[in-house]
């Protein structure tokens, strides 16, 4: 949904920016979408989502697609939709091989004692690439009190009971796959396929069995699609 939402954004901003006599070029993912949009230009790209410019550090690749992109700005037969000529394939169905380091507290719920074992890998990762997505609603101190409201959501505790709102509940589930995600880049030595982190989270460990269990009470509750959406990606 998100990505049909924002391919249409683009294009009627495309629209909107060429009647203001600002050339424009956008890149797809979706080639459906594109071909519905119609945006002046377009350059369809076949790789994963979250990967318009293909994979992290193929700097070729990379600039290959900068480059066909801009080569359409002086194309004036529009609708022009050109297609780049690497496909790249989705392997979220190979989950990540990431050994998740033992639980020392036997007292906590497993997916608490699960995200503090991953700090030392987080924190690794956070040293070698000098930045975090996590800081929404907590910093990496908070993620296992995140982790511990989540458990009792997925027990039937309301948001209410666990002092977050529909926005936050939204933050605080992008925190928590922000930790995880960046501390499997921790305990690997590759860079990771697209969505094979992802499809790690949710299949192998016990945060992402929580999230999944919260997920389906905030359903049973009433709670909307899009917050549901956040704690479990459609693509899982």
């Amino acid at each position: 949904q998100c990505s049909v939402l924002c391919t249409r954004t683009v294009g009627v901003l495309a629209h909107v920016f060429e009647a203001a006599g600002l050339a424009t070029v956008a890149l797809s993912l979706v080639r459906e979408q594109a071909e519905a949009v119609r945006a002046p230009r377009t350059l369809h790209c076949e790789f994963p989502f979250g990967r318009p410019l293909g994979a992290p550090g193929d700097v070729e690749l990379q600039l290959d697609v900068l480059r066909r992109a801009l080569a359409l700005v002086a194309r004036t037969d529009s609708p022009v939709l050109e297609v780049h000529p690497v496909t790249i394939e989705d392997r979220a169905e190979e989950p990540l091989a990431c050994p998740i380091p033992p639980r020392f507290d036997a007292t906590a719920p497993p997916a608490v004692a699960e995200a503090r074992g991953l700090r030392t890998a987080y924190e690794r990762q956070r040293a070698a690439s000098g930045r975090t997505f996590v800081g929404r609603v907590a910093d990496a101190d908070g993620v296992p009190d995140l982790v511990a409201r989540f458990v009792r959501i997925a027990a039937g505790a309301s948001l209410a009971d666990v002092g977050l709102d529909e926005h936050q509940v939204i933050a605080a589930s992008q925190d928590v796959r922000a930790y995880y995600e960046e501390a499997a880049l921790g305990l690997v030595d590759h860079v990771p396929a697209a969505r094979q982190v992802e499809s790690w989270l949710y299949g192998s460990t016990e945060t992402g069995a929580v999230l999944r269990s919260a997920r389906d009470a905030l359903r049973e509750a009433g709670v909307g699609p899009l917050v549901q959406g956040y704690l479990m990606p459609a693509t899982q």
